[in-house]
């Protein structure tokens, strides 16, 4: 039980950690936002604010740049893939053997 504890304890602080970070979600149907981690819902959704969209389209329809998008919300169902700053999170967590240096 009191394992349990400990890690409920250390994932919360974690999520803590990201409070007010950049984030960079992927969705499984093919999109990216890009935006400052605001909190989560009861559910898990992802909340950002001053987020961006990019979509993954065929190129003549694609926007390099994005699209504003301001407060969303990213239903937790959707999410493949949350990406933090390296050292974002608490620094109990392994660091990344990725090459990607800015994303955890």
């Amino acid at each position: 039980m009191a394992s349990s504890k400990q890690s409920t304890s250390t994932a919360i602080s974690q999520m803590k950690s990201l409070f007010r970070q950049f984030l960079r979600i992927t969705t499984s149907d093919g999109r990216i936002f890009l935006g400052t981690f605001t909190g989560t819902d009861k559910h898990l959704n992802i909340l950002l604010a001053n987020a961006e969209e990019f979509r993954f389209a065929p190129p003549e329809e694609i926007n390099p740049a994005g699209r504003f998008v301001g407060l969303i919300m990213v239903p937790k169902r959707l999410i493949v893939k949350v990406e933090a700053p390296e050292g974002a999170v608490a620094s109990d967590v392994g660091a990344s053997d990725q090459d990607d240096a800015m994303y955890t």
